[in-house]
């Protein structure tokens, strides 16, 4: 059976042999097959990763707990912290970005397709390769070991006389690898984003999606380098003799802290900016308005992308920078507040006077403003030195941080999923099961989150394996823990609403938000070339303007 016939016909797609489908998932270089595959590579990470977490808060569930070893919560924390970053929320991004993209600017696939498979196969391996470690990371024919150094790796914990056997070592390639992978990426984001718009998409009539994956490009093609070029530096130290981070021998520990948060800040922004996207494509829609302020929304994302790059040593207050450096990364993490601030005011300027519809995609947008405003909030204080010097090991980071990653970023990763399945699979979600996966998940969130703040005022550091009972610890984590439970019942209920509404769901039209960027034009699931005619556009919601052209309020040029 030929493709063409298949794409004329996607309910012929069924009746394949299945080692024929899987070949062509393997052999793909469709964006949208790619984009699918990312998700889905993700989706599995993020599992294993929650697993992990998991472990971690049952040992610390009460003091002196003994559910698993030092060094197993060490390897625990290590692979929890890297498979979140770099193999859920990296590739979960780049599966959006190559799935909507080429759609959205009416372009029928990415520039570069042979690059776009070629990077998701690099990325895929490279976390493979990480995972590997739990067999080999201490030789094949000796006990398996995962690296236990901590997601950033400082030195001298990396060091081959702390360091022994080859765990540190998968954690380098891994990285290094699936690193390599994210640049071609990224360079394929931005070449299809900059040249292949379709007839009539300016810069300034671009979805801000695209826009936002456009910086999101930047920042990886000049964040990743770094961090490529210090784990080089590291291979090199654990087996030429190079002593670039080896202290004794007139190196420098800080070096590295310098180099991984030169990539680490940005990276933080590299995932929070498509969350940006998100939301400031589902809101307006569940508004019903087009977006308040778009020229100062693009311009906010370029400066918040600017300025990313220059507050990565609000990290390292602890270490003894001078007070000059000090005042600086003070100065420029407050800065960084401002376009960030001008982003939430647009959101709620979209919202406000808006018919608004709670639909489960828009609860979780609402859910990502409150939260990111407060992680924004958390964020400033610890950029005064003097407050990050009291809290800086302590676990206020620890929450502040998960703010951002699961209160703003997952929390915009469940709406754009909601939003968008019914174009991937061609069937709607249960939105009853949508809407109990948000508050268990939003209730499971807050009580671990939000109190986790409370131990951190009061001294408890962060990365310890157990603790002492009687410092007032013990409530708080045992409240953390519990939620931790809470969240894993809505990530259940998240994957069973996808596999089930993937099969028995029911299915859709090829627009059932009435939006107005172009994917929702084509068919759900769309075919294989996207549009059997480019199209042509004459404003920032071309689909809009085609179903209500008596309503001249919502259009301009």
């Amino acid at each position: 059976m030929s493709s063409d016939s298949i794409a004329l016909n996607p309910a012929l797609e069924s009746t394949r042999p299945i080692g024929d489908r899987l070949h062509d998932w393997v052999t793909t270089v469709d964006h949208k097959k790619l984009g699918i595959l990312y998700i889905l590579y993700a989706l599995v990470f993020l599992v294993i990763g929650g697993i992990e977490a998991t472990i971690m808060r049952i040992q610390l569930i009460v003091p002196h707990n003994h559910f698993v070893s030092p060094q197993v919560f060490n390897e625990m924390f290590t692979m929890h912290g890297t498979t979140m970053i770099f193999f859920v929320a990296m590739p979960i991004m780049f599966g959006f970005a190559n799935y909507l993209l080429p759609l959205m600017i009416g372009a029928r696939d990415m520039a570069f397709p042979r690059l776009n498979a070629w990077s998701f196969w690099l990325a895929a391996f490279g976390g493979l390769l990480l995972y590997f470690s739990f067999i080999g990371g201490n030789g094949l024919y000796g006990a398996g070991g995962a690296p236990d150094v901590g997601w950033f790796a400082y030195a001298p914990l990396t060091a081959r006389v702390f360091s022994i056997g080859h765990s540190t070592d998968f954690w380098t390639l891994g990285l290094l690898v699936s690193g390599i992978g994210s640049i071609g990426t990224a360079a394929n984001i931005a070449a299809t984003v900059l040249c292949l718009r379709c007839p009539g998409m300016t810069l300034g009539k671009m979805p801000l999606l695209a826009w936002m994956n456009l910086v999101m490009a930047a920042l990886v093609l000049l964040a990743i380098s770094p961090l490529t070029a210090a784990q080089i530096m590291l291979s090199l130290d654990r087996y030429l003799g190079a002593h670039f981070f080896d202290t004794q021998a007139g190196g420098s520990a800080v070096i590295w802290m310098h180099f991984f948060w030169i990539f680490g800040h940005p990276e933080v922004y590299v995932l929070v900016i498509p969350a940006f996207a998100f939301a400031s494509e589902i809101i307006p829609v569940f508004s019903r308005k087009p977006i308040f302020g778009y020229p100062v929304m693009v311009a906010a994302t370029v400066a918040i992308g600017f300025v990313s790059f220059t507050v990565w040593a609000h990290h390292m207050f602890t270490v003894g920078m001078s007070s000059y450096a000090n005042s600086f990364f003070t100065i420029s993490t407050m800065i960084v507040g401002v376009p960030t601030g001008i982003k939430i005011f647009n959101w709620i300027g979209t919202m406000w006077g808006g018919k608004i519809e709670f639909k489960t995609p828009m609860l979780f947008c609402i859910g990502f403003l409150f939260q990111f405003l407060i992680a924004g909030l958390t964020g400033i204080m610890l950029a005064v030195a003097p407050f990050d010097w009291q809290l800086g090991n302590s676990y206020f980071v620890v929450a502040h941080f998960h703010y951002v990653i699961v209160g703003a970023i997952l929390f915009a990763l469940f709406a754009a999923f909601y939003y968008w399945f019914p174009k991937m699979s061609g069937r709607m979600y249960n939105e009853r099961l949508g809407k109990w996966h948000f508050w268990l998940f939003l209730i499971g969130f807050h009580l671990t989150f939000d109190f986790m703040h409370i131990p951190g005022l009061l001294g408890m550091p962060r990365r310890i394996y157990t603790y002492e009972p009687g410092r007032g610890w013990d409530i708080w984590n045992l409240i953390i823990t519990v939620g931790v439970f809470f969240q894993a019942a809505g990530i259940l209920l998240f994957v069973c609403n996808l596999l089930w509404s993937r099969i028995k769901g029911p299915v859709c039209t090829s627009d059932p938000w009435d939006a107005w960027t172009l994917e929702w034009s084509t068919s759900s699931p769309p075919p294989e070339y996207n549009f059997a005619a480019i199209p042509v556009v004459r404003s920032r919601r071309p689909l809009w303007d085609i179903k209500h052209p008596e309503d001249p309020d919502w259009k301009y040029e």
